[in-house]
């Protein structure tokens, strides 16, 4: 091995420590939180694409539903909330995603079939495809939607009315 190999190697495994910390942070939080809710839960660590991931999940879906709130607006609270207090145990920012009951999951599989049929209509029209304003989770799966599909997208506007913009090839 060279010692860029070595370099490398050691950095990837700084970080995986760094975001299972960040993990654990989290999920204590959470713990947390759901014990002054008095709501049942499970904390459910994992790094996905170099962020930590931490779901809550349980078997009583009514519960966690409360904590999702309105198209995911508690949710996003939430993530924020989690967020602050691994920065404030870590002093680094964090990117850490929270999913609720499943409810990113499901958004994502349909935002991605969302994000493949404007592109579908792109390729067959040759014109430009607006979408509805969307959160940065919202449009960041759009966008690897549409990349995926051979497109390009750019995002628009200003928050809370950004929006994607899927253009032609």
């Amino acid at each position: 091995m060279t010692e860029g190999t070595i370099t490398t190697a050691a950095e990837g495994s700084d970080t995986l420590t760094r975001l299972e910390q960040e993990g654990e942070i989290a999920a204590d939080y959470l713990e947390g939180l759901l014990d002054i809710a008095d709501l049942d839960g499970d904390i459910d660590m994992d790094v996905e694409a170099d962020r930590a991931a931490v779901s809550i999940i349980s078997d009583s879906a009514r519960d966690l539903e409360k904590l999702v709130g309105r198209d995911g607006e508690v949710l996003e609270a939430l993530q924020e909330l989690t967020r602050l207090a691994v920065h404030r145990e870590t002093g680094d920012r964090s990117r850490l995603m929270l999913d609720i009951g499943g409810f990113r999951a499901k958004k994502r599989e349909v935002l991605a079939a969302l994000g493949a049929k404007a592109a579908d209509e792109v390729k067959s029209s040759g014109e430009p495809v607006k979408l509805e304003p969307m959160t940065p989770f919202e449009r960041k799966v759009v966008h690897d939607a549409i990349a995926a599909a051979g497109l390009r997208s750019e995002s628009e506007g200003e928050e809370p009315q950004r929006f994607v913009v899927v253009l032609p090839a």
